[in-house]
């Protein structure tokens, strides 16, 4: 049985108001990394971490600019029971092997002081500190928070609403075939309630795996179950309900709903509780290229994501009294990523592209009292700009060394050779790539590796390059070490 809600609701209170205590006698800032599928969650953590280390300059970074920051080192991280950020290993990956890391599959955290000298604006000057928490975690998991605020029954009108989708409806076609199968008020079946289970998570990794991998349904955990594969509280699926169906005691559909209720009870509510709640600022990356290259109905399936997104974080301006009953993200930032794979003139596009994407939920924020921004980035540049001639035309393109096994106009790589790409270019209008614009699949952005690192002339080690990581940092923390 889940506690009861006051009981959740308290314990979350007693939560909040000790980290209240520990910041006011240690000052830091908790941020938040997340993403959908494949934008580049681990990448970010890894080039932000080791650019804050490494002391390199971060024109944006207004402390960074100025001088200010004395120094920023790896710390022992506050939560003993959370796994460390992998850090070093996905350096040694970046810059030693020119290989990507693995994406993202669980929460892991990282803790950063930074020594700084306070700005001539602070109201007292001289040094200071700053523990900046790095929490990174899967935006499958996100998503799932929507979850709290719904029962069996409305969750699943939501999930068979989306199945029968034209888009959706030929993936979900075995998985709806197992579910009319079952009586909802018949007896519970355990092979019976395997079949439609592994049927509804190969749904799920169906749509990650097409046009839509930009969103995902929930529950996040069916892609991802680790130590609790196999378990009851990952063994349900939706159920077609009559409108205002009492469930009869006993009964399969009974059954589901215990399962779908311990989801929420052993699963989302000690990730909201012990890690989502306790977060200050956010930054949610997204692949808006690839979502463009896919078509207008990837992209709308992202908008209504974004907009999920937001809603789950609950953003605004905090109180005394919301710090301690009801903790608020304070700044939310939207990153497209891979802006290495496209111009620098197509840059500003591909912002505008995303901001169209995140207005609803960009007003929302702002509404509430929270600061919601966008940027185009590029967490480690693994490209160069250059010009080709394509038809006897001069395009502005990318030049980079693409992975083995990619395969560019017939041309199938080793890994080790250069090659220059016309990626195409984005519309000056943000909303034509809505109205079908962009030709899905007219775009090329072949998957390159990062780039190789050369000490100076001095033999200085050289740093990952990167684009516009420091403006996300000065939304995020700029304020923090002003």
């Amino acid at each position: 049985m889940p506690p009861p809600a006051f009981a959740s609701r308290a314990y979350d209170v007693l939560a909040s108001l000790g980290d209240y205590a520990s910041r006011t006698v240690d000052p830091g800032v908790r941020i938040g990394v997340t993403g959908l599928a494949r934008s580049g969650k681990t990448v970010f953590t890894t080039a932000l971490v080791h650019n804050l280390v490494q002391n390199a300059t971060l024109p944006a970074l207004r402390a960074s600019h100025e001088g200010r920051i004395r120094r920023a080192r790896l710390a022992p991280q506050p939560d003993d029971a959370v796994p460390r950020f992998a850090y070093e290993d996905n350096l040694r990956m970046l810059a030693e092997e020119r290989r990507w890391p693995a994406s993202t599959a669980r929460v892991s955290e990282l803790r950063v002081d930074i020594a700084y000298e306070r700005g001539r604006g602070a109201w007292r000057s001289g040094p200071a500190s700053l523990h900046l928490d790095i929490v990174d975690y899967p935006g499958e998991w996100l998503l799932d928070l929507a979850l709290l605020d719904q029962d069996f029954a409305e969750w699943s009108a939501e999930v068979l609403d989306g199945a029968t989708r034209p888009d959706r409806a030929p993936l979900a076609e075995p998985f709806l075939a197992a579910l009319a199968a079952l009586d909802p008020d018949g007896e519970p079946d355990e092979p019976a309630l395997a079949t439609l289970s592994a049927a509804f998570k190969a749904y799920l990794v169906a749509l990650r795996a097409g046009p839509e991998a930009v969103a995902t349904t929930p529950p996040g955990r069916f892609l991802m179950p680790g130590d609790l594969e196999g378990s009851p509280a990952l063994t349900f699926a939706p159920l077609r309900l009559a409108t205002d169906a009492r469930l009869r005691p006993g009964s399969l559909g009974a059954l589901m709903e215990r399962r779908f209720e311990a989801y929420k009870a052993h699963v989302v509510r000690p990730f909201f509780r012990e890690h989502f709640q306790r977060i200050d600022r956010q930054i949610v990356l997204v692949d808006v290229l690839a979502a463009i290259d896919a078509g207008p109905a990837a992209l709308a399936e992202l908008e209504r994501a974004l907009d999920r997104v937001l809603l789950a974080f609950r953003a605004g301006r905090n109180s005394f009294l919301s710090q301690i009953f009801s903790p608020r993200a304070e700044r939310v930032l939207f990153a497209a990523t891979k802006a290495d794979h496209v111009h620098q003139t197509s840059h500003a596009r591909l912002e505008a592209v995303l901001r169209l994407l995140v207005e609803r939920a960009l007003k929302r924020g702002e509404a509430a009292g929270a600061k919601v921004g966008t940027v185009a980035l590029a967490s480690v540049r693994a490209t160069q700009e250059t010009l080709v001639r394509e038809d006897g035309m001069q395009l502005q393109a990318v030049a980079g060394v693409p992975e083995a096994g990619e395969t560019i106009d017939g041309e199938v790589f080793d890994g080790i050779a250069r090659a220059a790409v016309f990626p195409g270019e984005l519309p000056e209008r943000p909303a034509a790539v809505l109205e079908g614009a962009v030709p899905p699949g007219s775009l090329r952005f072949p998957r390159f590796r990062p780039p190789e690192l050369k000490a100076d002339a001095a033999g200085r080690a050289a740093r990952l390059p990167h684009i516009r990581l420091d403006r996300a940092l000065e939304f995020l923390i700029g304020d923090r070490l002003a």
